[in-house]
């Protein structure tokens, strides 16, 4: 029994090449790049084919003209390829993935942000240079990490309030892969911490230009609003009638906790002073509920000690009866007949339906006789 070696060598194309089989895969890999390269510079153009030539059958010179015809009227009834207008220069990659422990609506929010950024992956991260990244902890609370990797910065952030794209308030529908707008709120600008946020939001949820999987139309905005020193993100369908705005979803709450200057760490640039970790609420919450027991729980206490105090008797104030008018005396009647008995209705009536019914029961006996 004989084993291959470990670089086998196979014959490829028509020469007697001999090349081991990493060499001939790479090869393969060229030929499928270039041929998508030629796609996109619009190398599917269909050209007119020319009749071939043979000597022995050679075909007259009014057939030749007739068949030239007909191939450019099929030229102009064909619609040509697709031809790339520019250079696909700006190629973001971007890595959508999360940790264990997340709930469905986490699971489905990742699924919408990677069905409305078409540049986005699940590779590895050699391969990009944008990550989101999405931590679940103690199966309720739910992080997002921006990255800008390797070199970064990144952000960590706090998601809260979360609607996906299939819940049925969401009643907008656009182009999937279709270009995006950005619509930042003027708060972006004035802070030196939201400035840098507004140019990672950019890199991240704005699609390439040229880029082979996005469409060639602008049909959603993507909005990024400042309240309550919180991002609020939403996505709303632009109607092509009177420009109207139908929310599509999905819609989160950024919370900012630190801006780092590394990729997924590093030196903190700013840490928001506003923020309270989902413990501390919690905690929060507790012990306002605590704080109410505990008040109930004294008040009935104190009312059960002030059952048990003994009560004062006060001295009788004599004008306390300055307006009290007694009563008329009346005398005092004997009464020395009997009541009259009460007639009961009811049961005078069911005597005399008893006894019409004994009658009619007799009648009846005696005429059967």
């Amino acid at each position: 029994m004989t084993t291959e070696p470990a670089h086998a060598t196979i014959e490829i194309g028509k020469g007697s090449e001999r090349l081991s089989r990493k060499e001939g895969r790479e090869r393969r890999r060229q030929g499928k790049m270039a041929a998508i390269k030629r796609k996109r510079r619009g190398g599917l153009a269909v050209q007119a084919k020319k009749p071939k030539r043979n000597e022995k059958d050679a075909t007259p010179t009014a057939k030749r003209r007739d068949m030239a015809e007909e191939a450019e009227e099929e030229d102009r009834d064909r619609i040509p390829g697709p031809v790339c207008k520019g250079k696909w220069k700006n190629k973001e990659r971007i890595l959508i993935f999360s940790s264990r422990g997340i709930n469905f609506r986490t699971r489905h929010l990742m699924q919408d942000l990677r069905m409305l950024m078409p540049h986005s992956k699940v590779c590895e991260m050699k391969n990009c240079n944008k990550c989101i990244y999405f931590e679940a902890k103690k199966k309720q609370d739910l992080y997002m990490w921006l990255s800008n990797s390797p070199h970064g910065p990144s952000a960590k952030f706090l998601v809260q309030n979360i609607h996906t794209l299939a819940e049925l308030k969401m009643t907008g529908n656009c182009l999937r892969g279709s270009r995006p707008l950005l619509s930042f709120d003027p708060a972006f600008d004035e802070l030196p911490h939201y400035a840098l946020l507004k140019e990672l939001l950019i890199q991240i949820f704005s699609t390439p230009r040229y880029h082979p999987k996005s469409q060639p139309f602008v049909d959603h905005v993507f909005t990024f609003a400042i309240l309550d020193n919180r991002i609020w993100f939403r996505n709303f369908q632009i109607i092509e009638e009177d420009a109207a705005l139908v929310e599509i979803g999905p819609r989160f709450v950024l919370n900012l906790i630190k801006i780092f200057q590394g990729s997924f760490g590093g030196p903190t640039l700013y840490e928001n002073p506003h923020y309270q970790s989902p413990n501390m609420h919690r905690r929060i919450i507790r012990s306002i509920t605590a704080a109410k027991y505990k008040e109930k729980q004294q008040v009935k206490d104190v009312q059960k000690l002030r059952k048990k105090e003994p009560k004062t008797i006060l001295p009788h104030d004599p004008t306390a009866d300055v307006f009290v008018t007694p009563a008329e005396e009346k005398p005092v009647e004997i009464q020395w007949v009997k009541p009259e008995p009460k007639v009961d209705l009811k049961a005078r009536k069911k005597r005399i339906y008893k006894r019409q019914r004994k009658m009619k029961q007799k009648m009846n006996s005696g005429n059967t006789k």
